[in-house]
């Protein structure tokens, strides 16, 4: 794609980056066919090549208009369209710039600056997520359904293992994970202390506490707070890496595709450079991490009938790990149900499923169905996020996958 950036923009190193992808687009449109929100709506702005041209018009003119940010608000982020694009266009990275230089230009309205801000402010820190969500649990039976759907069952963590193995994996507590789905890492920890390998969350290794990823910030455009967050993790990582941790596994994809993204964000930060490099090279998904492992000294409970395996957006787009659980589970012994349009996302897309409620009902209506058309007794994913939004419209339960394998027959 030809370009014509503004100087302005040209100075910039994500006015740098942007213009080098946009030059990797060649117009072919494969993208609209896996975009969510394209075969929803069935307008051009509304899918990738559409949104490439929006954010070009803005790096070429520098003018923007509500209709834009609207269009761009409206991308899940899902990369479902870099899995397709023959030219291997980082649409992803495009997007994150564009609406950052959106966000800059154009000023919101005070209601949805409030939310955003309110959604920095709580999401990204357990502390205050957490007794919200209680307090939420508390009065649950008193909400009324659609708002009681919203709400977490409350969910307790089994106690992490106390043996210590020669092998050494971090894990990340994560922010939503640790407060709504407590028993996520308990039970990877667990499962890996069978396999001759202990997991340990940063608090354990280092003085610096690690949190959120820098998900939430960085895809609301607040690049800078998103990135101090990454910052810190690679401080409270980086003792136990110096120590020869084999890996940093993550049990929310969501997570794990943004870990991945730090020695690419902070490439030009010459204190985190190198470390955020290396700590993207350790980063793995938990599924990764057991495909790599004798998976057949698991004595697990197979009686749970057919399990439908949701695999996230981050997972299969972004962490380019699609199929990894239906492998694990096949190899432990698990009955898996058919599903189908794999690679559609479910509407929840971080904070996508609050600021897009509409598109984000949609999304998962349809992928309920595509779930359940096999009769599953259970649906598993890989991701807090996704599991969260699925269980508000599941007819069965919802559950993170290695809680299938932290069991004994």
């Amino acid at each position: 794609m030809k370009t014509e950036i503004l100087q302005i923009y040209q100075a910039r190193p994500e006015g740098q980056e942007a213009e080098e992808i946009l030059r990797t687009c060649v117009h072919c449109g494969f993208c609209t066919a896996t975009c969510p929100t394209y075969q929803e709506l069935n307008d051009e702005r509304d899918g990738p090549r559409g949104r490439i041209y929006l954010i070009k018009q803005l790096l070429e003119t520098g003018e923007v208009t509500e209709k834009t940010r609207t269009h761009l608000d409206r991308c899940l982020t899902c990369r479902s369209c870099e899995t397709t694009c023959p030219s291997g266009v980082q649409y992803g990275r495009l997007v994150d710039i564009g609406r950052g230089l959106v966000e800059e230009k154009l000023e919101r309205p005070t209601k949805e600056k409030l939310m955003r801000w309110g959604l920095r402010k709580v999401l990204p820190y357990p502390g205050r997520f957490g007794p919200l969500m209680k307090m939420g649990q508390l009065f649950r039976p008193l909400l009324p359904d659609p708002l009681k759907a919203k709400v977490p069952p409350r969910r307790e963590a089994s106690p992490w293992p106390s043996h210590r193995h020669p092998r050494v994996m971090l894990a990340l507590a994560g922010c939503a994970q640790s407060s709504a789905a407590p028993n996520t890492n308990a039970a990877a920890a667990r499962v890996l202390d069978r396999l001759g390998i202990t997991l340990a969350e940063a608090a354990q290794t280092s003085k610096v506490k690690a949190g959120c990823c820098g998900a939430v910030s960085y895809h609301l455009s607040a690049h800078d707070e998103g990135l101090d967050f990454m910052r810190r993790n690679i401080d409270a990582w980086w003792p136990a890496i110096e120590a020869g941790c084999e890996a940093i596994v993550m049990t929310a994809s969501g997570c794990g595709a943004m870990v991945q993204e730090y020695g690419h964000l902070l490439r030009k930060d010459p204190d985190y450079a190198e470390k955020a490099k290396r700590v993207s090279e350790l980063t793995k998904d938990l599924s990764e991490v057991l495909l790599g492992e004798d998976l057949s000294s698991l004595k697990v409970d197979r009686g749970a009938g057919k399990i439908a395996v949701h695999c996230p957006c981050t997972l299969q787009h972004a962490m380019k790990q699609g199929g990894s659980v239906d492998r694990v589970l096949k190899a432990a012994g698990f009955e898996l149900a058919e599903t189908e349009d794999k690679h559609l996302c479910c509407g929840s897309a971080g904070t996508y499923s609050v600021l897009q409620p509409a598109m984000s009902q949609r999304l998962l209506k349809n992928k309920i169905k595509a779930l359940t058309g096999d009769g599953p007794a259970k649906i598993v994913t890989a991701n807090i996020g996704c599991q969260l939004h699925l269980e508000t419209k599941a007819p069965v339960p919802v559950q993170h996958w290695i809680e299938l394998l932290d069991t004994s027959d």
